[in-house]
């Protein structure tokens, strides 16, 4: 993966923490649609776009791989 070099200043990883967090709630909110859907071609619609949500995180956290798991997750101090 080509990464710009912009793409790795201070205010895009602030963004991209940001992005990653949101991608984390927009994940569990869709995990709860799931188990309350009774359809099967929703839940698999529903599955291929937490795979893609979750394709997009790890591509975040490649790009800043000195961030330590507890910012990510929102613990920092």
């Amino acid at each position: 993966m080509d990464v710009k070099k912009e793409d790795k200043s201070e205010r895009s990883k602030i963004e991209h923490i940001a992005y990653y967090k949101s991608l984390t709630q927009i994940i569990s909110n869709i995990q709860k649609e799931k188990e309350q859907e009774n359809e099967q071609a929703v839940k698999d619609h529903l599955d291929n776009r937490i795979d893609a949500m979750e394709k997009d995180r790890i591509r975040i956290k490649e790009m800043f791989p000195e961030i330590k798991e507890e910012e990510w997750n929102g613990h920092t101090n």
